[in-house]
């Protein structure tokens, strides 16, 4: 085959160009496009081989093949050549295809007469869409420049796939954002709710992939090029306060920003007849199939640095994205691979609900999420890929399931259980007034977790007794410095100013883990979920818990006030940070400041070490609250970020329930009030088991509180602790089954 200049390609993608531009349904043009191409690199077949769903590809149209195979012919993903092109995102290029590893004879096709064999991905920014495939008899390796044009084609069908092109009467035929998906994550914040997608960083739709004046393009492309350097000198001129890691993130990032190597391949395309746009995406597409294969975690580290320039290198060309003036539909659902609290608070209570690619249960999303009381799904793997912004999307955050363009029939039982919802609520606001009593007058204190000063308006309207958890840590993650005290004091207020009198429960700053802020050096830790967090960064770092402790007693001004340190594994820590509150406590009133009238100092419980502390610590402890959710993890040995054993142990096993009533006893025997404060608290049959148990305060999200005190004015909490013992006794390994029953019959 003779070598093909810059101008044969251009030509061919023009006469593409053209021939997708005739009128016709999506099954002409792929026949036309085979039979061009083949014409073009005088080859004997051409084939178009599209994904029927995401494990099956089949033959959509063909040039030389028997035509009666189109439609009929599939394979499954890695199987045969095509299918291994599809897997690995590379071409295969061979003169002898049938001695190839893997060769799948499909009689059907005719095509055991072609011995050479040349497929290259049809794919788009990591969105594997087909396989573009020519053959020829004569035993003969395709040179580079074939291969290189074949991939400047298949990029071309790849955005043209993208903007419908092929939508037509063939089955099988059409483009991946028009028809129901369906996504099963995982529940970071429970809910339900229906909406419209608006994606966080909106997919870039690249409209004119061929460009008809080279010169123009790469004008273009070098002057995008020089802006987005400048942003990336802006970024690490801006960051002289920042540590020497993050330094050396932007460092690689302006490395790449200016490598020579990524220019050269994109004007490259382009003197092939790419536009600047599809130059960009083609070079993006490949480094990326490369780097998913590599095994070097330094290598797959970049992939996300190169998607981020290049994300950013075609919004320059094309407009599209951040900034371009895109109104939020109604009920917008944000999707996005991950997001920040800031991001995320800046959109506010607008969101109906979240999806996530990526995120965690304890992460700075899921927090902001639970605060805003909206549905968030995580680990929704490729929705930003599949979705487009205005899709109809449903999310259940009860069960982690979205539906994304759902059919009528999933939408109108999706509906339904909204409904039911909202009556339910309806029925529970009469109780907002109502004492949480059993009926044999025992009474359970339902109080609410909260994090931002929005939260507050659900104090009153909820019919929770106070907070009992205000997480402090949203203030410092959601800035890009440490707040000032200041600051802090003024925020403190107002929250304790919209209690109305009500006591809110104050945690000390707990970050680290998954909560990282933005102005500290990153901890690389093995296991960072049992490393540096929580009291043990408040204590390393006495300045900032000393500012912080400062800003809650001039919060306060006077007023009662009621502190609590966060994952306290031993009653040095605890005696610690009592020690250093006191102090400032001293402080504030030698300079003559009001001091709380009331001052009550209290440990989260999050570890079954505190469980075994001697009687003195429980004496010394005001209040204690059970963090169930770290507590649950390290009983179990089951990170709760890790889907594979999260759901594996259940919080009504007998073993948990029992070390739960160790607590419970000891609090009693010292006095000293106890609360559980966590996911548990606000699920209807871990809360009745939890109170039947002996826990008298409960801490839930607002919209919980309604349907536990509903279940408690029903129950009989002495007769349900019967039937608890009763399960025991009998040797059963969890009470939910007995309790549940119980449950059915009030």
């Amino acid at each position: 085959m003779a070598e093909r200049s810059d101008s044969d390609s251009r030509n061919l993608l023009r006469r593409l160009r053209d021939v997708l531009a005739e009128p016709g349904n999506g099954q002409d043009r792929l026949d036309r496009i085979t039979s061009l191409i083949a014409s073009s690199m005088g080859t004997e077949v051409c084939s178009i081989y599209l994904f029927r769903d995401p494990e099956t590809l089949e033959l959509c149209a063909t040039e030389g093949l028997r035509p009666e195979s189109v439609h009929q012919t599939r394979m499954r993903l890695g199987e045969g050549l095509v299918g291994r092109v599809a897997r690995l995102g590379n071409p295969i290029n061979t003169h002898d295809a049938p001695a190839e590893p893997g060769f799948r004879y499909m009689p059907e096709t005719g095509e055991e007469i072609y011995s050479s064999f040349l497929g290259v991905p049809i794919q788009r920014v990591g969105e594997k869409l087909g396989v573009l495939v020519v053959q020829s008899k004569e035993a003969r390796d395709y040179k580079e420049d074939d291969v290189y044009g074949l991939e400047v084609v298949a990029m071309v069908l790849a955005e043209m796939t993208e903007l419908g092109a092929f939508v037509g009467d063939g089955e099988g035929i059409g483009h991946s954002h028009r028809f129901p998906v369906m996504f099963r994550g995982s529940s970071g914040q429970e809910g339900a709710c229906e909406g419209r997608v608006w994606l966080h960083e909106p997919r870039v739709v690249v409209t004119n992939p061929v460009g008809d004046d080279p010169d123009h393009e790469r004008d273009r492309l070098q002057s995008a090029v020089e802006v987005l350097q400048a942003q990336v000198n802006d970024m690490i001129s801006g960051s002289v306060d920042m540590d020497m890691d993050h330094r050396q993130v932007l460092e690689t990032y302006r490395m790449l920003a200016n490598s020579r190597g990524w220019m050269r391949r994109m004007t490259e395309d382009i003197a092939l007849g790419l536009s600047a746009e599809a130059a960009v995406e083609k070079e993006q597409s490949q480094n990326r199939a490369r780097l998913e294969q590599a095994g070097d975690p330094y290598l797959r580290e970049r992939l996300s640095d190169l998607d981020d320039l290049s994300n950013r290198l075609l919004r320059l060309l094309t407009g599209q994205g951040a900034n371009t003036g895109a109104e939020l539909p109604d009920n917008p659902v944000l999707v996005a691979k991950n997001i920040g609290p800031a991001e995320l608070l800046d959109y506010g209570r607008s969101l109906k609900g979240v999806v996530l690619e990526e995120g965690s249960v304890g992460s700075h999303a899921a927090v902001v999420a639970r605060a805003l009381a909206i549905p968030l799904v995580i680990h929704a793997k490729r929705i930003t890929t599949e979705a487009l912004n205005g899709d109809p999307i449903l999310v259940d955050g009860d069960q982690g399931v979205v539906h994304l363009r759902p059919e009528d029939t999933v939408a109108n039982a999706f509906r339904d259980k909204i409904a039911m919802q909202a009556e339910a609520q309806k029925r529970y606001a009469d109780l907002r007034d109502l004492p949480a009593e059993d009926r044999n007058g025992t009474r359970i204190s339902l109080v609410m977790n909260a994090g931002l000063l929005a939260d507050l308006p659900s104090l009153q309207n909820s019919g929770a007794e106070g907070v009992g958890l205000f997480r402090t840590e949203l203030q410092f993650l959601t800035r890009s410095r440490v707040p000032r005290r200041d600051e802090l004091a003024q925020l403190y207020k107002r929250v304790m100013d919209a209690a109305q009198g009500k006591p809110v429960k104050f945690r000390t700053l707990d970050i680290g883990s998954d909560k990282v802020l933005p102005y500290m050096k990153p901890q690389d830790e093995p296991n960072p979920a049992m490393g540096w967090r929580a009291i043990r960064v408040g204590l390393d770092k006495p300045g900032v818990l000393r500012m912080q402790l400062q800003a809650l007693i001039r919060a306060a001004n006077g007023r009662p006030l009621e502190v609590m340190f966060p994952f306290i594994a031993c009653p040095s820590e605890f005696h610690a940070g009592r020690d250093a509150l006191l102090r400032q406590r001293d402080r504030e009133a030698a300079l003559g400041r009001p001091v709380p009238e009331c001052l009550k100092i209290g440990a989260m419980l999050e570890t079954p070490s505190l469980g075994f502390a001697p009687d003195s610590f429980y004496q010394t402890c005001d209040f204690i609250s059970i963090g169930g959710n770290d507590l649950k993890q390290f009983f179990f040995a089951a990170d709760r970020e890790n889907e594979r054993v999260r759901r594996r142990y259940d919080t009504l096993d007998v073993s948990f329930l029992t070390f739960l009533e160790r607590i419970i006893v000891r609090c009693q025997a010292t006095n000293t009030v106890l609360s559980f404060c966590g996911e548990d608290a606000g699920r209807p049959v871990e809360a009745l088991t939890f109170a039947a148990l002996g826990l008298r305060t409960l801490s839930m999200r607002p919209a919980s509180i309604g349907p536990i005190k509903h279940l408690i004015r029903r129950a009989d909490l002495a007769e349900l602790r019967q039937i608890v013992q009763r399960a025991r006794n009998e040797g059963q390994q969890s009470v939910r089954n007995a309790v549940t029953t119980y449950l059915a019959h009030l």
